[in-house]
């Protein structure tokens, strides 16, 4: 057998040996595209879920510290709570059963709210939202009470 004859079919049978080593790369690099296209998504949710439960908080606080309710009258004060937050849930939407609002401390000069949220996960983000603390919200918000002088 001629000796160009072998080199061919020793070259052949390393192109075959080769074949398809690019797939595993492949795999691996679209899994971990994949893995942080979740970890953006699931950040991008936290960012504007913790900016628009932050902003109704603050709206509803500035409400109830209003000079509209007499901040002397604690009956008054609860009256005015309730209706905030009945309106700040409305707001939120179905985001609104997740929050939990917590007037405590409040008095005649000062509104306290303590607001908090959890998040709910896309897709696998259950394994990713709490080792990043994606998983909940907790804002205190403390507003002084207007007072007409």
């Amino acid at each position: 057998m001629p000796r160009h004859d072998l080199r061919r079919r020793r070259r052949g049978r390393r192109r075959q040996r080769e074949e398809g080593t690019g797939l595993v790369g492949t795999v691996a690099g679209v899994a971990v595209f994949l893995v942080l296209l979740l970890v953006a998504v699931q950040l991008l949710f936290n960012l504007y879920a913790t900016s628009t439960v932050t902003s109704v908080g603050y709206d509803a606080a500035r409400q109830v510290a209003s000079d509209r309710v007499d901040h002397a009258n604690p009956g008054a004060v609860g009256d005015a709570e309730a209706r905030v937050e009945r309106r700040a849930r409305q707001q939120l939407g179905r985001y609104g059963r997740r929050v939990s609002f917590s007037w405590a401390g409040t008095d005649a000069a000062t509104v306290r709210l303590r607001i908090q949220a959890t998040h709910p996960r896309v897709g696998f983000g259950q394994f990713i939202a709490r080792p990043l603390g994606f998983d909940t919200i907790d804002r205190t918000i403390v507003v002084r009470a207007e007072q007409f002088r």
